[in-house]
């Protein structure tokens, strides 16, 4: 029996169709009925399909906070959770405007620090996590690759292999990390969920990124590997994350170390692989959603292979 409702609101949801259905699968499994709504600037976007489009504004208007607060209140929404980079910072602050509604993300200013890849080198360098060599603008060695600092799926990196390719950057230098370019290597993402109450790390599953289109995974296998699962726990703690959190790591085959590339403090998009293996995220938002700790996850199945294909959403003028 469905003991009580409640209602998710996504913050730019969009295409995450599969992760909606698996947080109402978790909800049935616990006695709740889940309701999806999600925040998008168009209302023909595919999470359509399994719950309600709200047609807002950009994350980056004046005035957001407080249309976020109006959706939160005039929809009874229960847990908000971001899915787009710019809506983190937003959830943590709305978080304080509602403090009843369950959003679980880091501080505003872990948020913050998160979207600007030079000030999150930094971050990770004070708290001893390893990164690639990091460089100044007047201190590079060759190869480097330059990331913009506030951009996200791969959009805009350049790699630059002598000092003719560095000036064709087509921004200023001081609005890219530039770190060293390690071409040898395998790409991990670490799919976590830290509890909000009690600050501990409940998952922590490291996936082999194998092939990506346009940023997003299409085909990536568990592995189970102590080394990065230690050291995304530590990332976890020594910065203090909340909520679901993911990681980004490089295996440098060269010299045989993972390193630290970035931090998502938000749940990803390939995380339905992790979920699949046994690392029940989703039940873990509803449960402290419903006041309960989230149940840890320590067994989950190494190997398990994801792949995706496309599926259409139609919509209709009439």
């Amino acid at each position: 029996m469905i003991k009580r409702k409640i209602n998710i609101l996504m913050l730019g949801g969009a295409k995450r169709v599969s992760l909606a259905e698996q947080l109402i699968r978790a909800g049935k499994e616990l006695g709740v009925e889940v309701s999806i709504f999600s925040h998008e600037l168009s209302e023909r976007e595919p999470i359509a399909s399994v719950g309600t489009v709200i047609v807002g504004s950009k994350y980056s208007e004046k005035g957001i906070d407080d249309e976020i607060s109006h959706v939160i209140e005039s929809h009874a929404i229960d847990v908000v959770l971001p899915f787009i980079d710019p809506a983190i910072e937003l959830a943590a602050r709305v978080s304080r405007r509602h403090p009843d509604v369950f959003i679980p993300v880091s501080s505003k200013e872990v948020a913050r620090a998160m979207f600007d890849k030079q000030v999150a080198a930094e971050w990770f360098e004070r708290a001893g996590i390893p990164i690639p060599a990091t460089y100044t603008a007047e201190s590079i060695t060759y190869p480097a690759i330059l990331k913009p600092r506030t951009g996200s799926a791969s959009k805009g990196i350049i790699v630059a292999h002598n000092a003719e390719e560095l000036s064709r950057a087509p921004k200023p230098l001081g609005e890219y990390l530039i770190q060293e370019y390690i071409a040898d290597r395998d790409e991990y993402t670490v799919d976590c969920y830290v509890g909000t109450t009690d600050g501990d790390v409940k998952c922590a599953v490291p996936r082999l990124r194998i092939a990506t289109a346009g940023g997003e995974v299409i085909r990536t296998e568990t592995r189970r590997i102590p080394a990065v699962m230690s050291l995304a726990e530590r990332t976890l703690k020594e910065l203090k994350f909340r909520g679901p959190v993911t990681l980004q790591f490089i295996y440098d085959r060269s010299n045989s170390r993972f390193l630290l590339m970035e931090v998502n403090p938000r749940l990803g998009g390939g995380v339905i692989c992790s979920i699949m293996a046994g690392a029940d995220i989703a039940k873990m938002i509803v449960e402290e959603c419903e006041g309960m700790n989230a149940t840890p996850c320590r067994v989950w199945r190494d190997g398990t292979l994801m792949t995706r294909y496309f599926r259409e959403v139609m919509f209709y003028n009439s």
